[in-house]
């Protein structure tokens, strides 16, 4: 069975398919995190080097299943478009904070890698929800009328 995209279920554009890609790696570390791999050092303020504490573990677990439902739905057509530019205009106010958070982090390694990562994820995002196939209408441009001479 083949599913037809409609108006209402846009295919994502190629920014949101950039950001589903970053999502997925963002999402990807969260869960080694949650499995106990030693990179605390790149991750909440660096303040757990090595394997991070259950209790927190379990909290990166959570933010792994939720920035891989964020991929989802920005990187496919399945939500639908009123949707879909809601949540990129809200993760994109959400990531703003996030590199911000990074930008301050203590942590050396979470500066460098993180930080470059949420700004990608920010323009990505964007770009993302202010693509014309999310529009309620077709964008409006100025146009000058031309006179004869």
């Amino acid at each position: 069975m083949t599913r037809t995209t409609s108006v209402n279920h846009p295919p994502a554009s190629t920014a949101g398919k950039i950001a589903a890609v970053l999502l997925l790696v963002v999402a990807a570390f969260q869960m080694t995190l949650a499995a106990g791999a030693p990179w605390g050092a790149a991750a909440l303020g660096g303040s757990h080097p090595g394997v991070l504490p259950n209790e927190l573990r379990v909290s990166t677990a959570v933010q792994g299943v939720i920035y891989l439902l964020l991929a989802a739905a920005v990187g496919t057509s399945w939500a639908g478009t009123t949707f879909r530019r809601r949540l990129l205009y809200g993760a994109t106010a959400l990531m703003v904070i996030g590199a911000l958070m990074n930008l301050a982090s203590t942590s050396f390694v979470e500066r460098m890698l993180w930080v470059p990562v949420t700004v990608a994820l920010v323009i990505a995002l964007w770009r993302a929800a202010r693509h014309d196939s999310l529009s309620d209408g077709p964008r409006s441009h100025v146009s000058y009328p031309t006179r004869a001479v």
